[in-house]
């Protein structure tokens, strides 16, 4: 029951940094059941639900999702991105493919019930899969099998062509949800969900929009989980979250603290582990013909930030110095396939001026008398949209606005509550904006690739981005990302070709503007919870925001003080 794709494990250390710059996750306080604080046993873990009042949506296909991917509902197997191992069955229980990787063919776990009391059965899961295919806004995978009930507890799924490629994400990132409540949705990418009904570990307890509870499932298929109340709060932000953890309120934070290079002696009772994955970005709308505004639509003025960067500086002033180097082909370095046919394998860590200011003039724009460059009469002026409260990202903005001077660039940040930001980055209501390219189910650059920059996830400004939201699409990416879909990820030399043209064509159109490669760390209360994810045991990838990696360590925790 293996995955023919290419894993490698996750880089740990005791130390490291986190960017709160994804999903709305972060940090909270231990304490006891009725929330008075303490720790030391407690079976309620609290957490940090981002900055601002939260908005209750659990729809786990909404771009604007708080809560619910791996919690509330499941996807039928688990793949764990840190390390090298088989799936781990949740709703399936086995799979295997036929010899020309054109059908899957999917065993389904037994005895299972929603949390309403219905019974999960195999009409669930052609439900959901039939919905994605129907809905491009939710299809960021580009799903377009077939499936077929055989009975209660088996479906397969059959492809037109091989789809290797499709069975990491099919089986571990599509969350299945009840035909008999979802049949009703009108659409499954925009309506919101207030009371969710899931298979998983938790269900949603009480909302405010200032804290959210989730309740241990009492008939959860593996058992009622350990931590039985998961306490999610809203704060003011990455500093607000800091200072919790320095009070010693905090059991899980995924967001800068001061001391990266001394967590256990500077916050006793906690550990850390780092991994280095998420590349960080500032994203284009870039598409024109898809509706987008403004001078960043010209490739010249994206590569000319590009290259008007000051990397060590930012790594300095807003990562702690513990970023690292990112590709502008979107290969991680030390792990991916990078191009020889890069001009840069990696972005460089110095500014060029000279370069940038030659690629603007080149492409035909002029320094006006405010020294900014202009054309056709339109000066060189971008808005960068970032979340209220995320510190590194707030000084990686302002520290680029400061850069880009020198290169006639005026760039104007932009802070918005994490909804707003939201909501903007998926209809593309932005010129730039801060995030990074999330991982795909497995350790393979195809997966950044065919999320991110396939013309397939490329919608309408208007309309809602699942993970496209540069509106990317270029013919020839799409046509190697499409091979690449064929092709056993085991053969490297049939594959590189494709990486190849994938590469290089995304390091001169640059949608998605390379920034740096960040380490992701993960701060949690050793003393009051054991059973954390440690270098040894990396049984998911240690951060808060990643789901359902989260959802994995919730369940595998427990209270020190035992039942």
């Amino acid at each position: 029951m293996r995955l023919d794709v290419q894993w490698r494990r996750v880089r740990t250390a005791t130390v490291g940094f986190a960017v709160c710059g994804l999903l709305a996750t972060g940090c909270g306080g231990s304490g006891d059941s009725d929330g008075d604080g303490g720790g030391g046993g407690s079976d309620t873990l609290v957490i940090f639900s981002g900055a601002g009042d939260l908005q209750a949506n659990f729809n786990p296909y909404s771009p604007t999702k708080l809560e619910g991917a791996g919690t509330i509902y499941e996807s039928l197997f688990f793949l764990n991105t840190a390390r090298q191992e088989d799936p781990a069955p949740l709703l399936g229980t086995e799979y295997t493919w036929n010899e020309d990787g054109t059908e899957l063919s999917i065993t389904l776990r037994e005895g299972v019930t929603w949390t309403d009391g219905e019974d999960f059965t195999a009409d669930d899961v052609k439900f959901t899969f039939d919905m994605l295919r129907e809905n491009p806004a939710i299809n960021s995978i580009g799903f377009d099998g077939e499936t077929t009930i055989v009975d209660p507890t088996h479906v397969t799924v059959a492809f037109e062509e091989p789809a290797f490629m499709d069975a990491a994400n099919l089986l571990g990132k599509i969350w299945i949800v009840p035909e008999h409540i979802w049949s009703g949705i009108e659409d499954p990418s925009t309506d919101t969900m207030t009371e969710p009904v899931g298979t998983g570990p938790y269900t949603l307890g009480e909302f405010k929009a200032q804290a959210f509870t989730m309740t241990a499932n009492p008939d959860y298929w593996d058992g009622e989980p350990a931590v039985r109340t998961i306490r999610s709060l809203a704060l003011s932000g990455n500093q607000a979250g800091a200072d919790s953890l320095s009070a010693g309120q905090v059991d899980w934070l995924s967001s800068p603290v001061p001391n990266l290079n001394n967590v256990e002696q500077a916050y006793p009772g906690y550990s850390a582990t780092i991994a280095n994955t998420y590349q960080i970005v500032l994203g284009a709308c870039s598409s024109v013909e898809l509706g987008c505004e403004g001078p960043q639509t010209d490739p010249a003025v994206r590569q000319a930030i590009y290259y008007a960067m000051n990397r060590d500086q930012l790594n300095q002033l807003a990562y702690q110095g513990v970023a690292a180097p990112i590709s502008p082909g979107f290969g991680l370095p030390d792990r991916d396939y990078v191009s020889d046919g890069l001009e840069n394998g990696t972005a460089p860590m110095e500014p060029d001026v000279a370069r940038a200011t030659q690629i603007l003039e080149d492409a035909g724009w002029e320094r006006d008398g405010d020294g900014i460059y202009a054309k056709d009469g339109e000066q060189l002026e971008l808005g960068v949209r970032v979340v209220s409260g995320w510190t590194d990202y707030i000084t990686t903005v302002n520290t680029i606005s400061e850069q880009l001077q020198e290169a006639g660039i005026a760039l104007t940040p932009q802070q918005s509550s994490w909804n707003e930001w939201s909501d903007a980055r998926g209809r593309g209501d932005y010129q730039l904006i801060i995030d990074s390219l999330t991982p795909g189910p497995t350790a393979d650059p195809y997966w950044q690739y065919a999320n991110f920059f396939s013309g397939t996830n490329a919608v309408p400004v208007g309309e809602t981005a699942n993970i496209n939201w540069g509106r990317y699409s270029n013919p020839d990416v799409d046509a190697a990302i499409d091979e690449l879909r064929l092709i056993n990820p085991d053969d490297a030399a049939a594959r590189e070709p494709h990486f190849d043209t994938i590469q290089t064509a995304i390091e001169q159109d640059m949608p998605y503007i390379p920034v740096l490669l960040n380490s992701t760390v993960s701060i949690w209360n050793t003393e009051s919870f054991t059973g954390w994810p440690t270098e040894d045991d990396l049984y998911a990838f240690p951060a808060l925001w990643q789901s359902p990696d989260s959802a994995q360590v919730f369940k595998n925790i427990r209270p020190t003080g035992g039942e």
